[in-house]
């Protein structure tokens, strides 16, 4: 496994990202165009990529929020590379270079239909949060929290 730092602008992050949205649109069904808006990838400084055997398999990002934390953003691993822990690998490593880059904490927005994320937050130390920002108020939300 090789873990990549990155930007947006990297092709195996622009690629996963582009299977992580089809994915999402059809979980999220007429859902998605509400979601996909808070979710464009172009400004995004702080992105991970995780290869196995040269292949990009998994990745993550994170971007400034508030003074103190960063958002955890775009995290998505290939479906056939599930269960080997590469998602945790993306948010460990997307933890640290929080902290790096000064920051305290971390929070995220999932699908309450998104269980294997949602399980994969509550494994990693998340707190459920009140939904912050643009999902207050949204039902298919659920917002995480974790103080580094």
């Amino acid at each position: 496994m090789q873990i990549l730092r990155t930007t947006s602008e990297n092709n195996d992050f622009q690629n996963l990202v582009k299977k992580l949205d089809a994915y999402l649109a059809e979980i999220d069904g007429e859902d998605h165009a509400f979601y996909d808006q808070y979710n464009k990838i172009d400004l995004l400084k702080n992105c991970i990529v995780i290869f196995e055997d040269d292949k990009p398999v998994a990745c993550g990002a994170i971007k400034a929020i508030y003074d103190n934390t960063m958002e955890v953003k775009r995290m998505f691993t290939i479906p056939n590379n599930r269960g080997k822990g590469f998602a945790r690998t993306v948010l460990k490593e997307l933890e640290i270079w929080t902290k790096e880059l000064g920051y305290e904490k971390t929070v995220l927005e999932t699908g309450k239909k998104q269980t294997e994320a949602v399980a994969l937050y509550k494994k990693c130390g998340y707190a459920i949060i009140p939904n912050y920002g643009q999902y207050a108020g949204i039902e298919n939300s659920i917002c995480f929290e974790k103080i580094l």
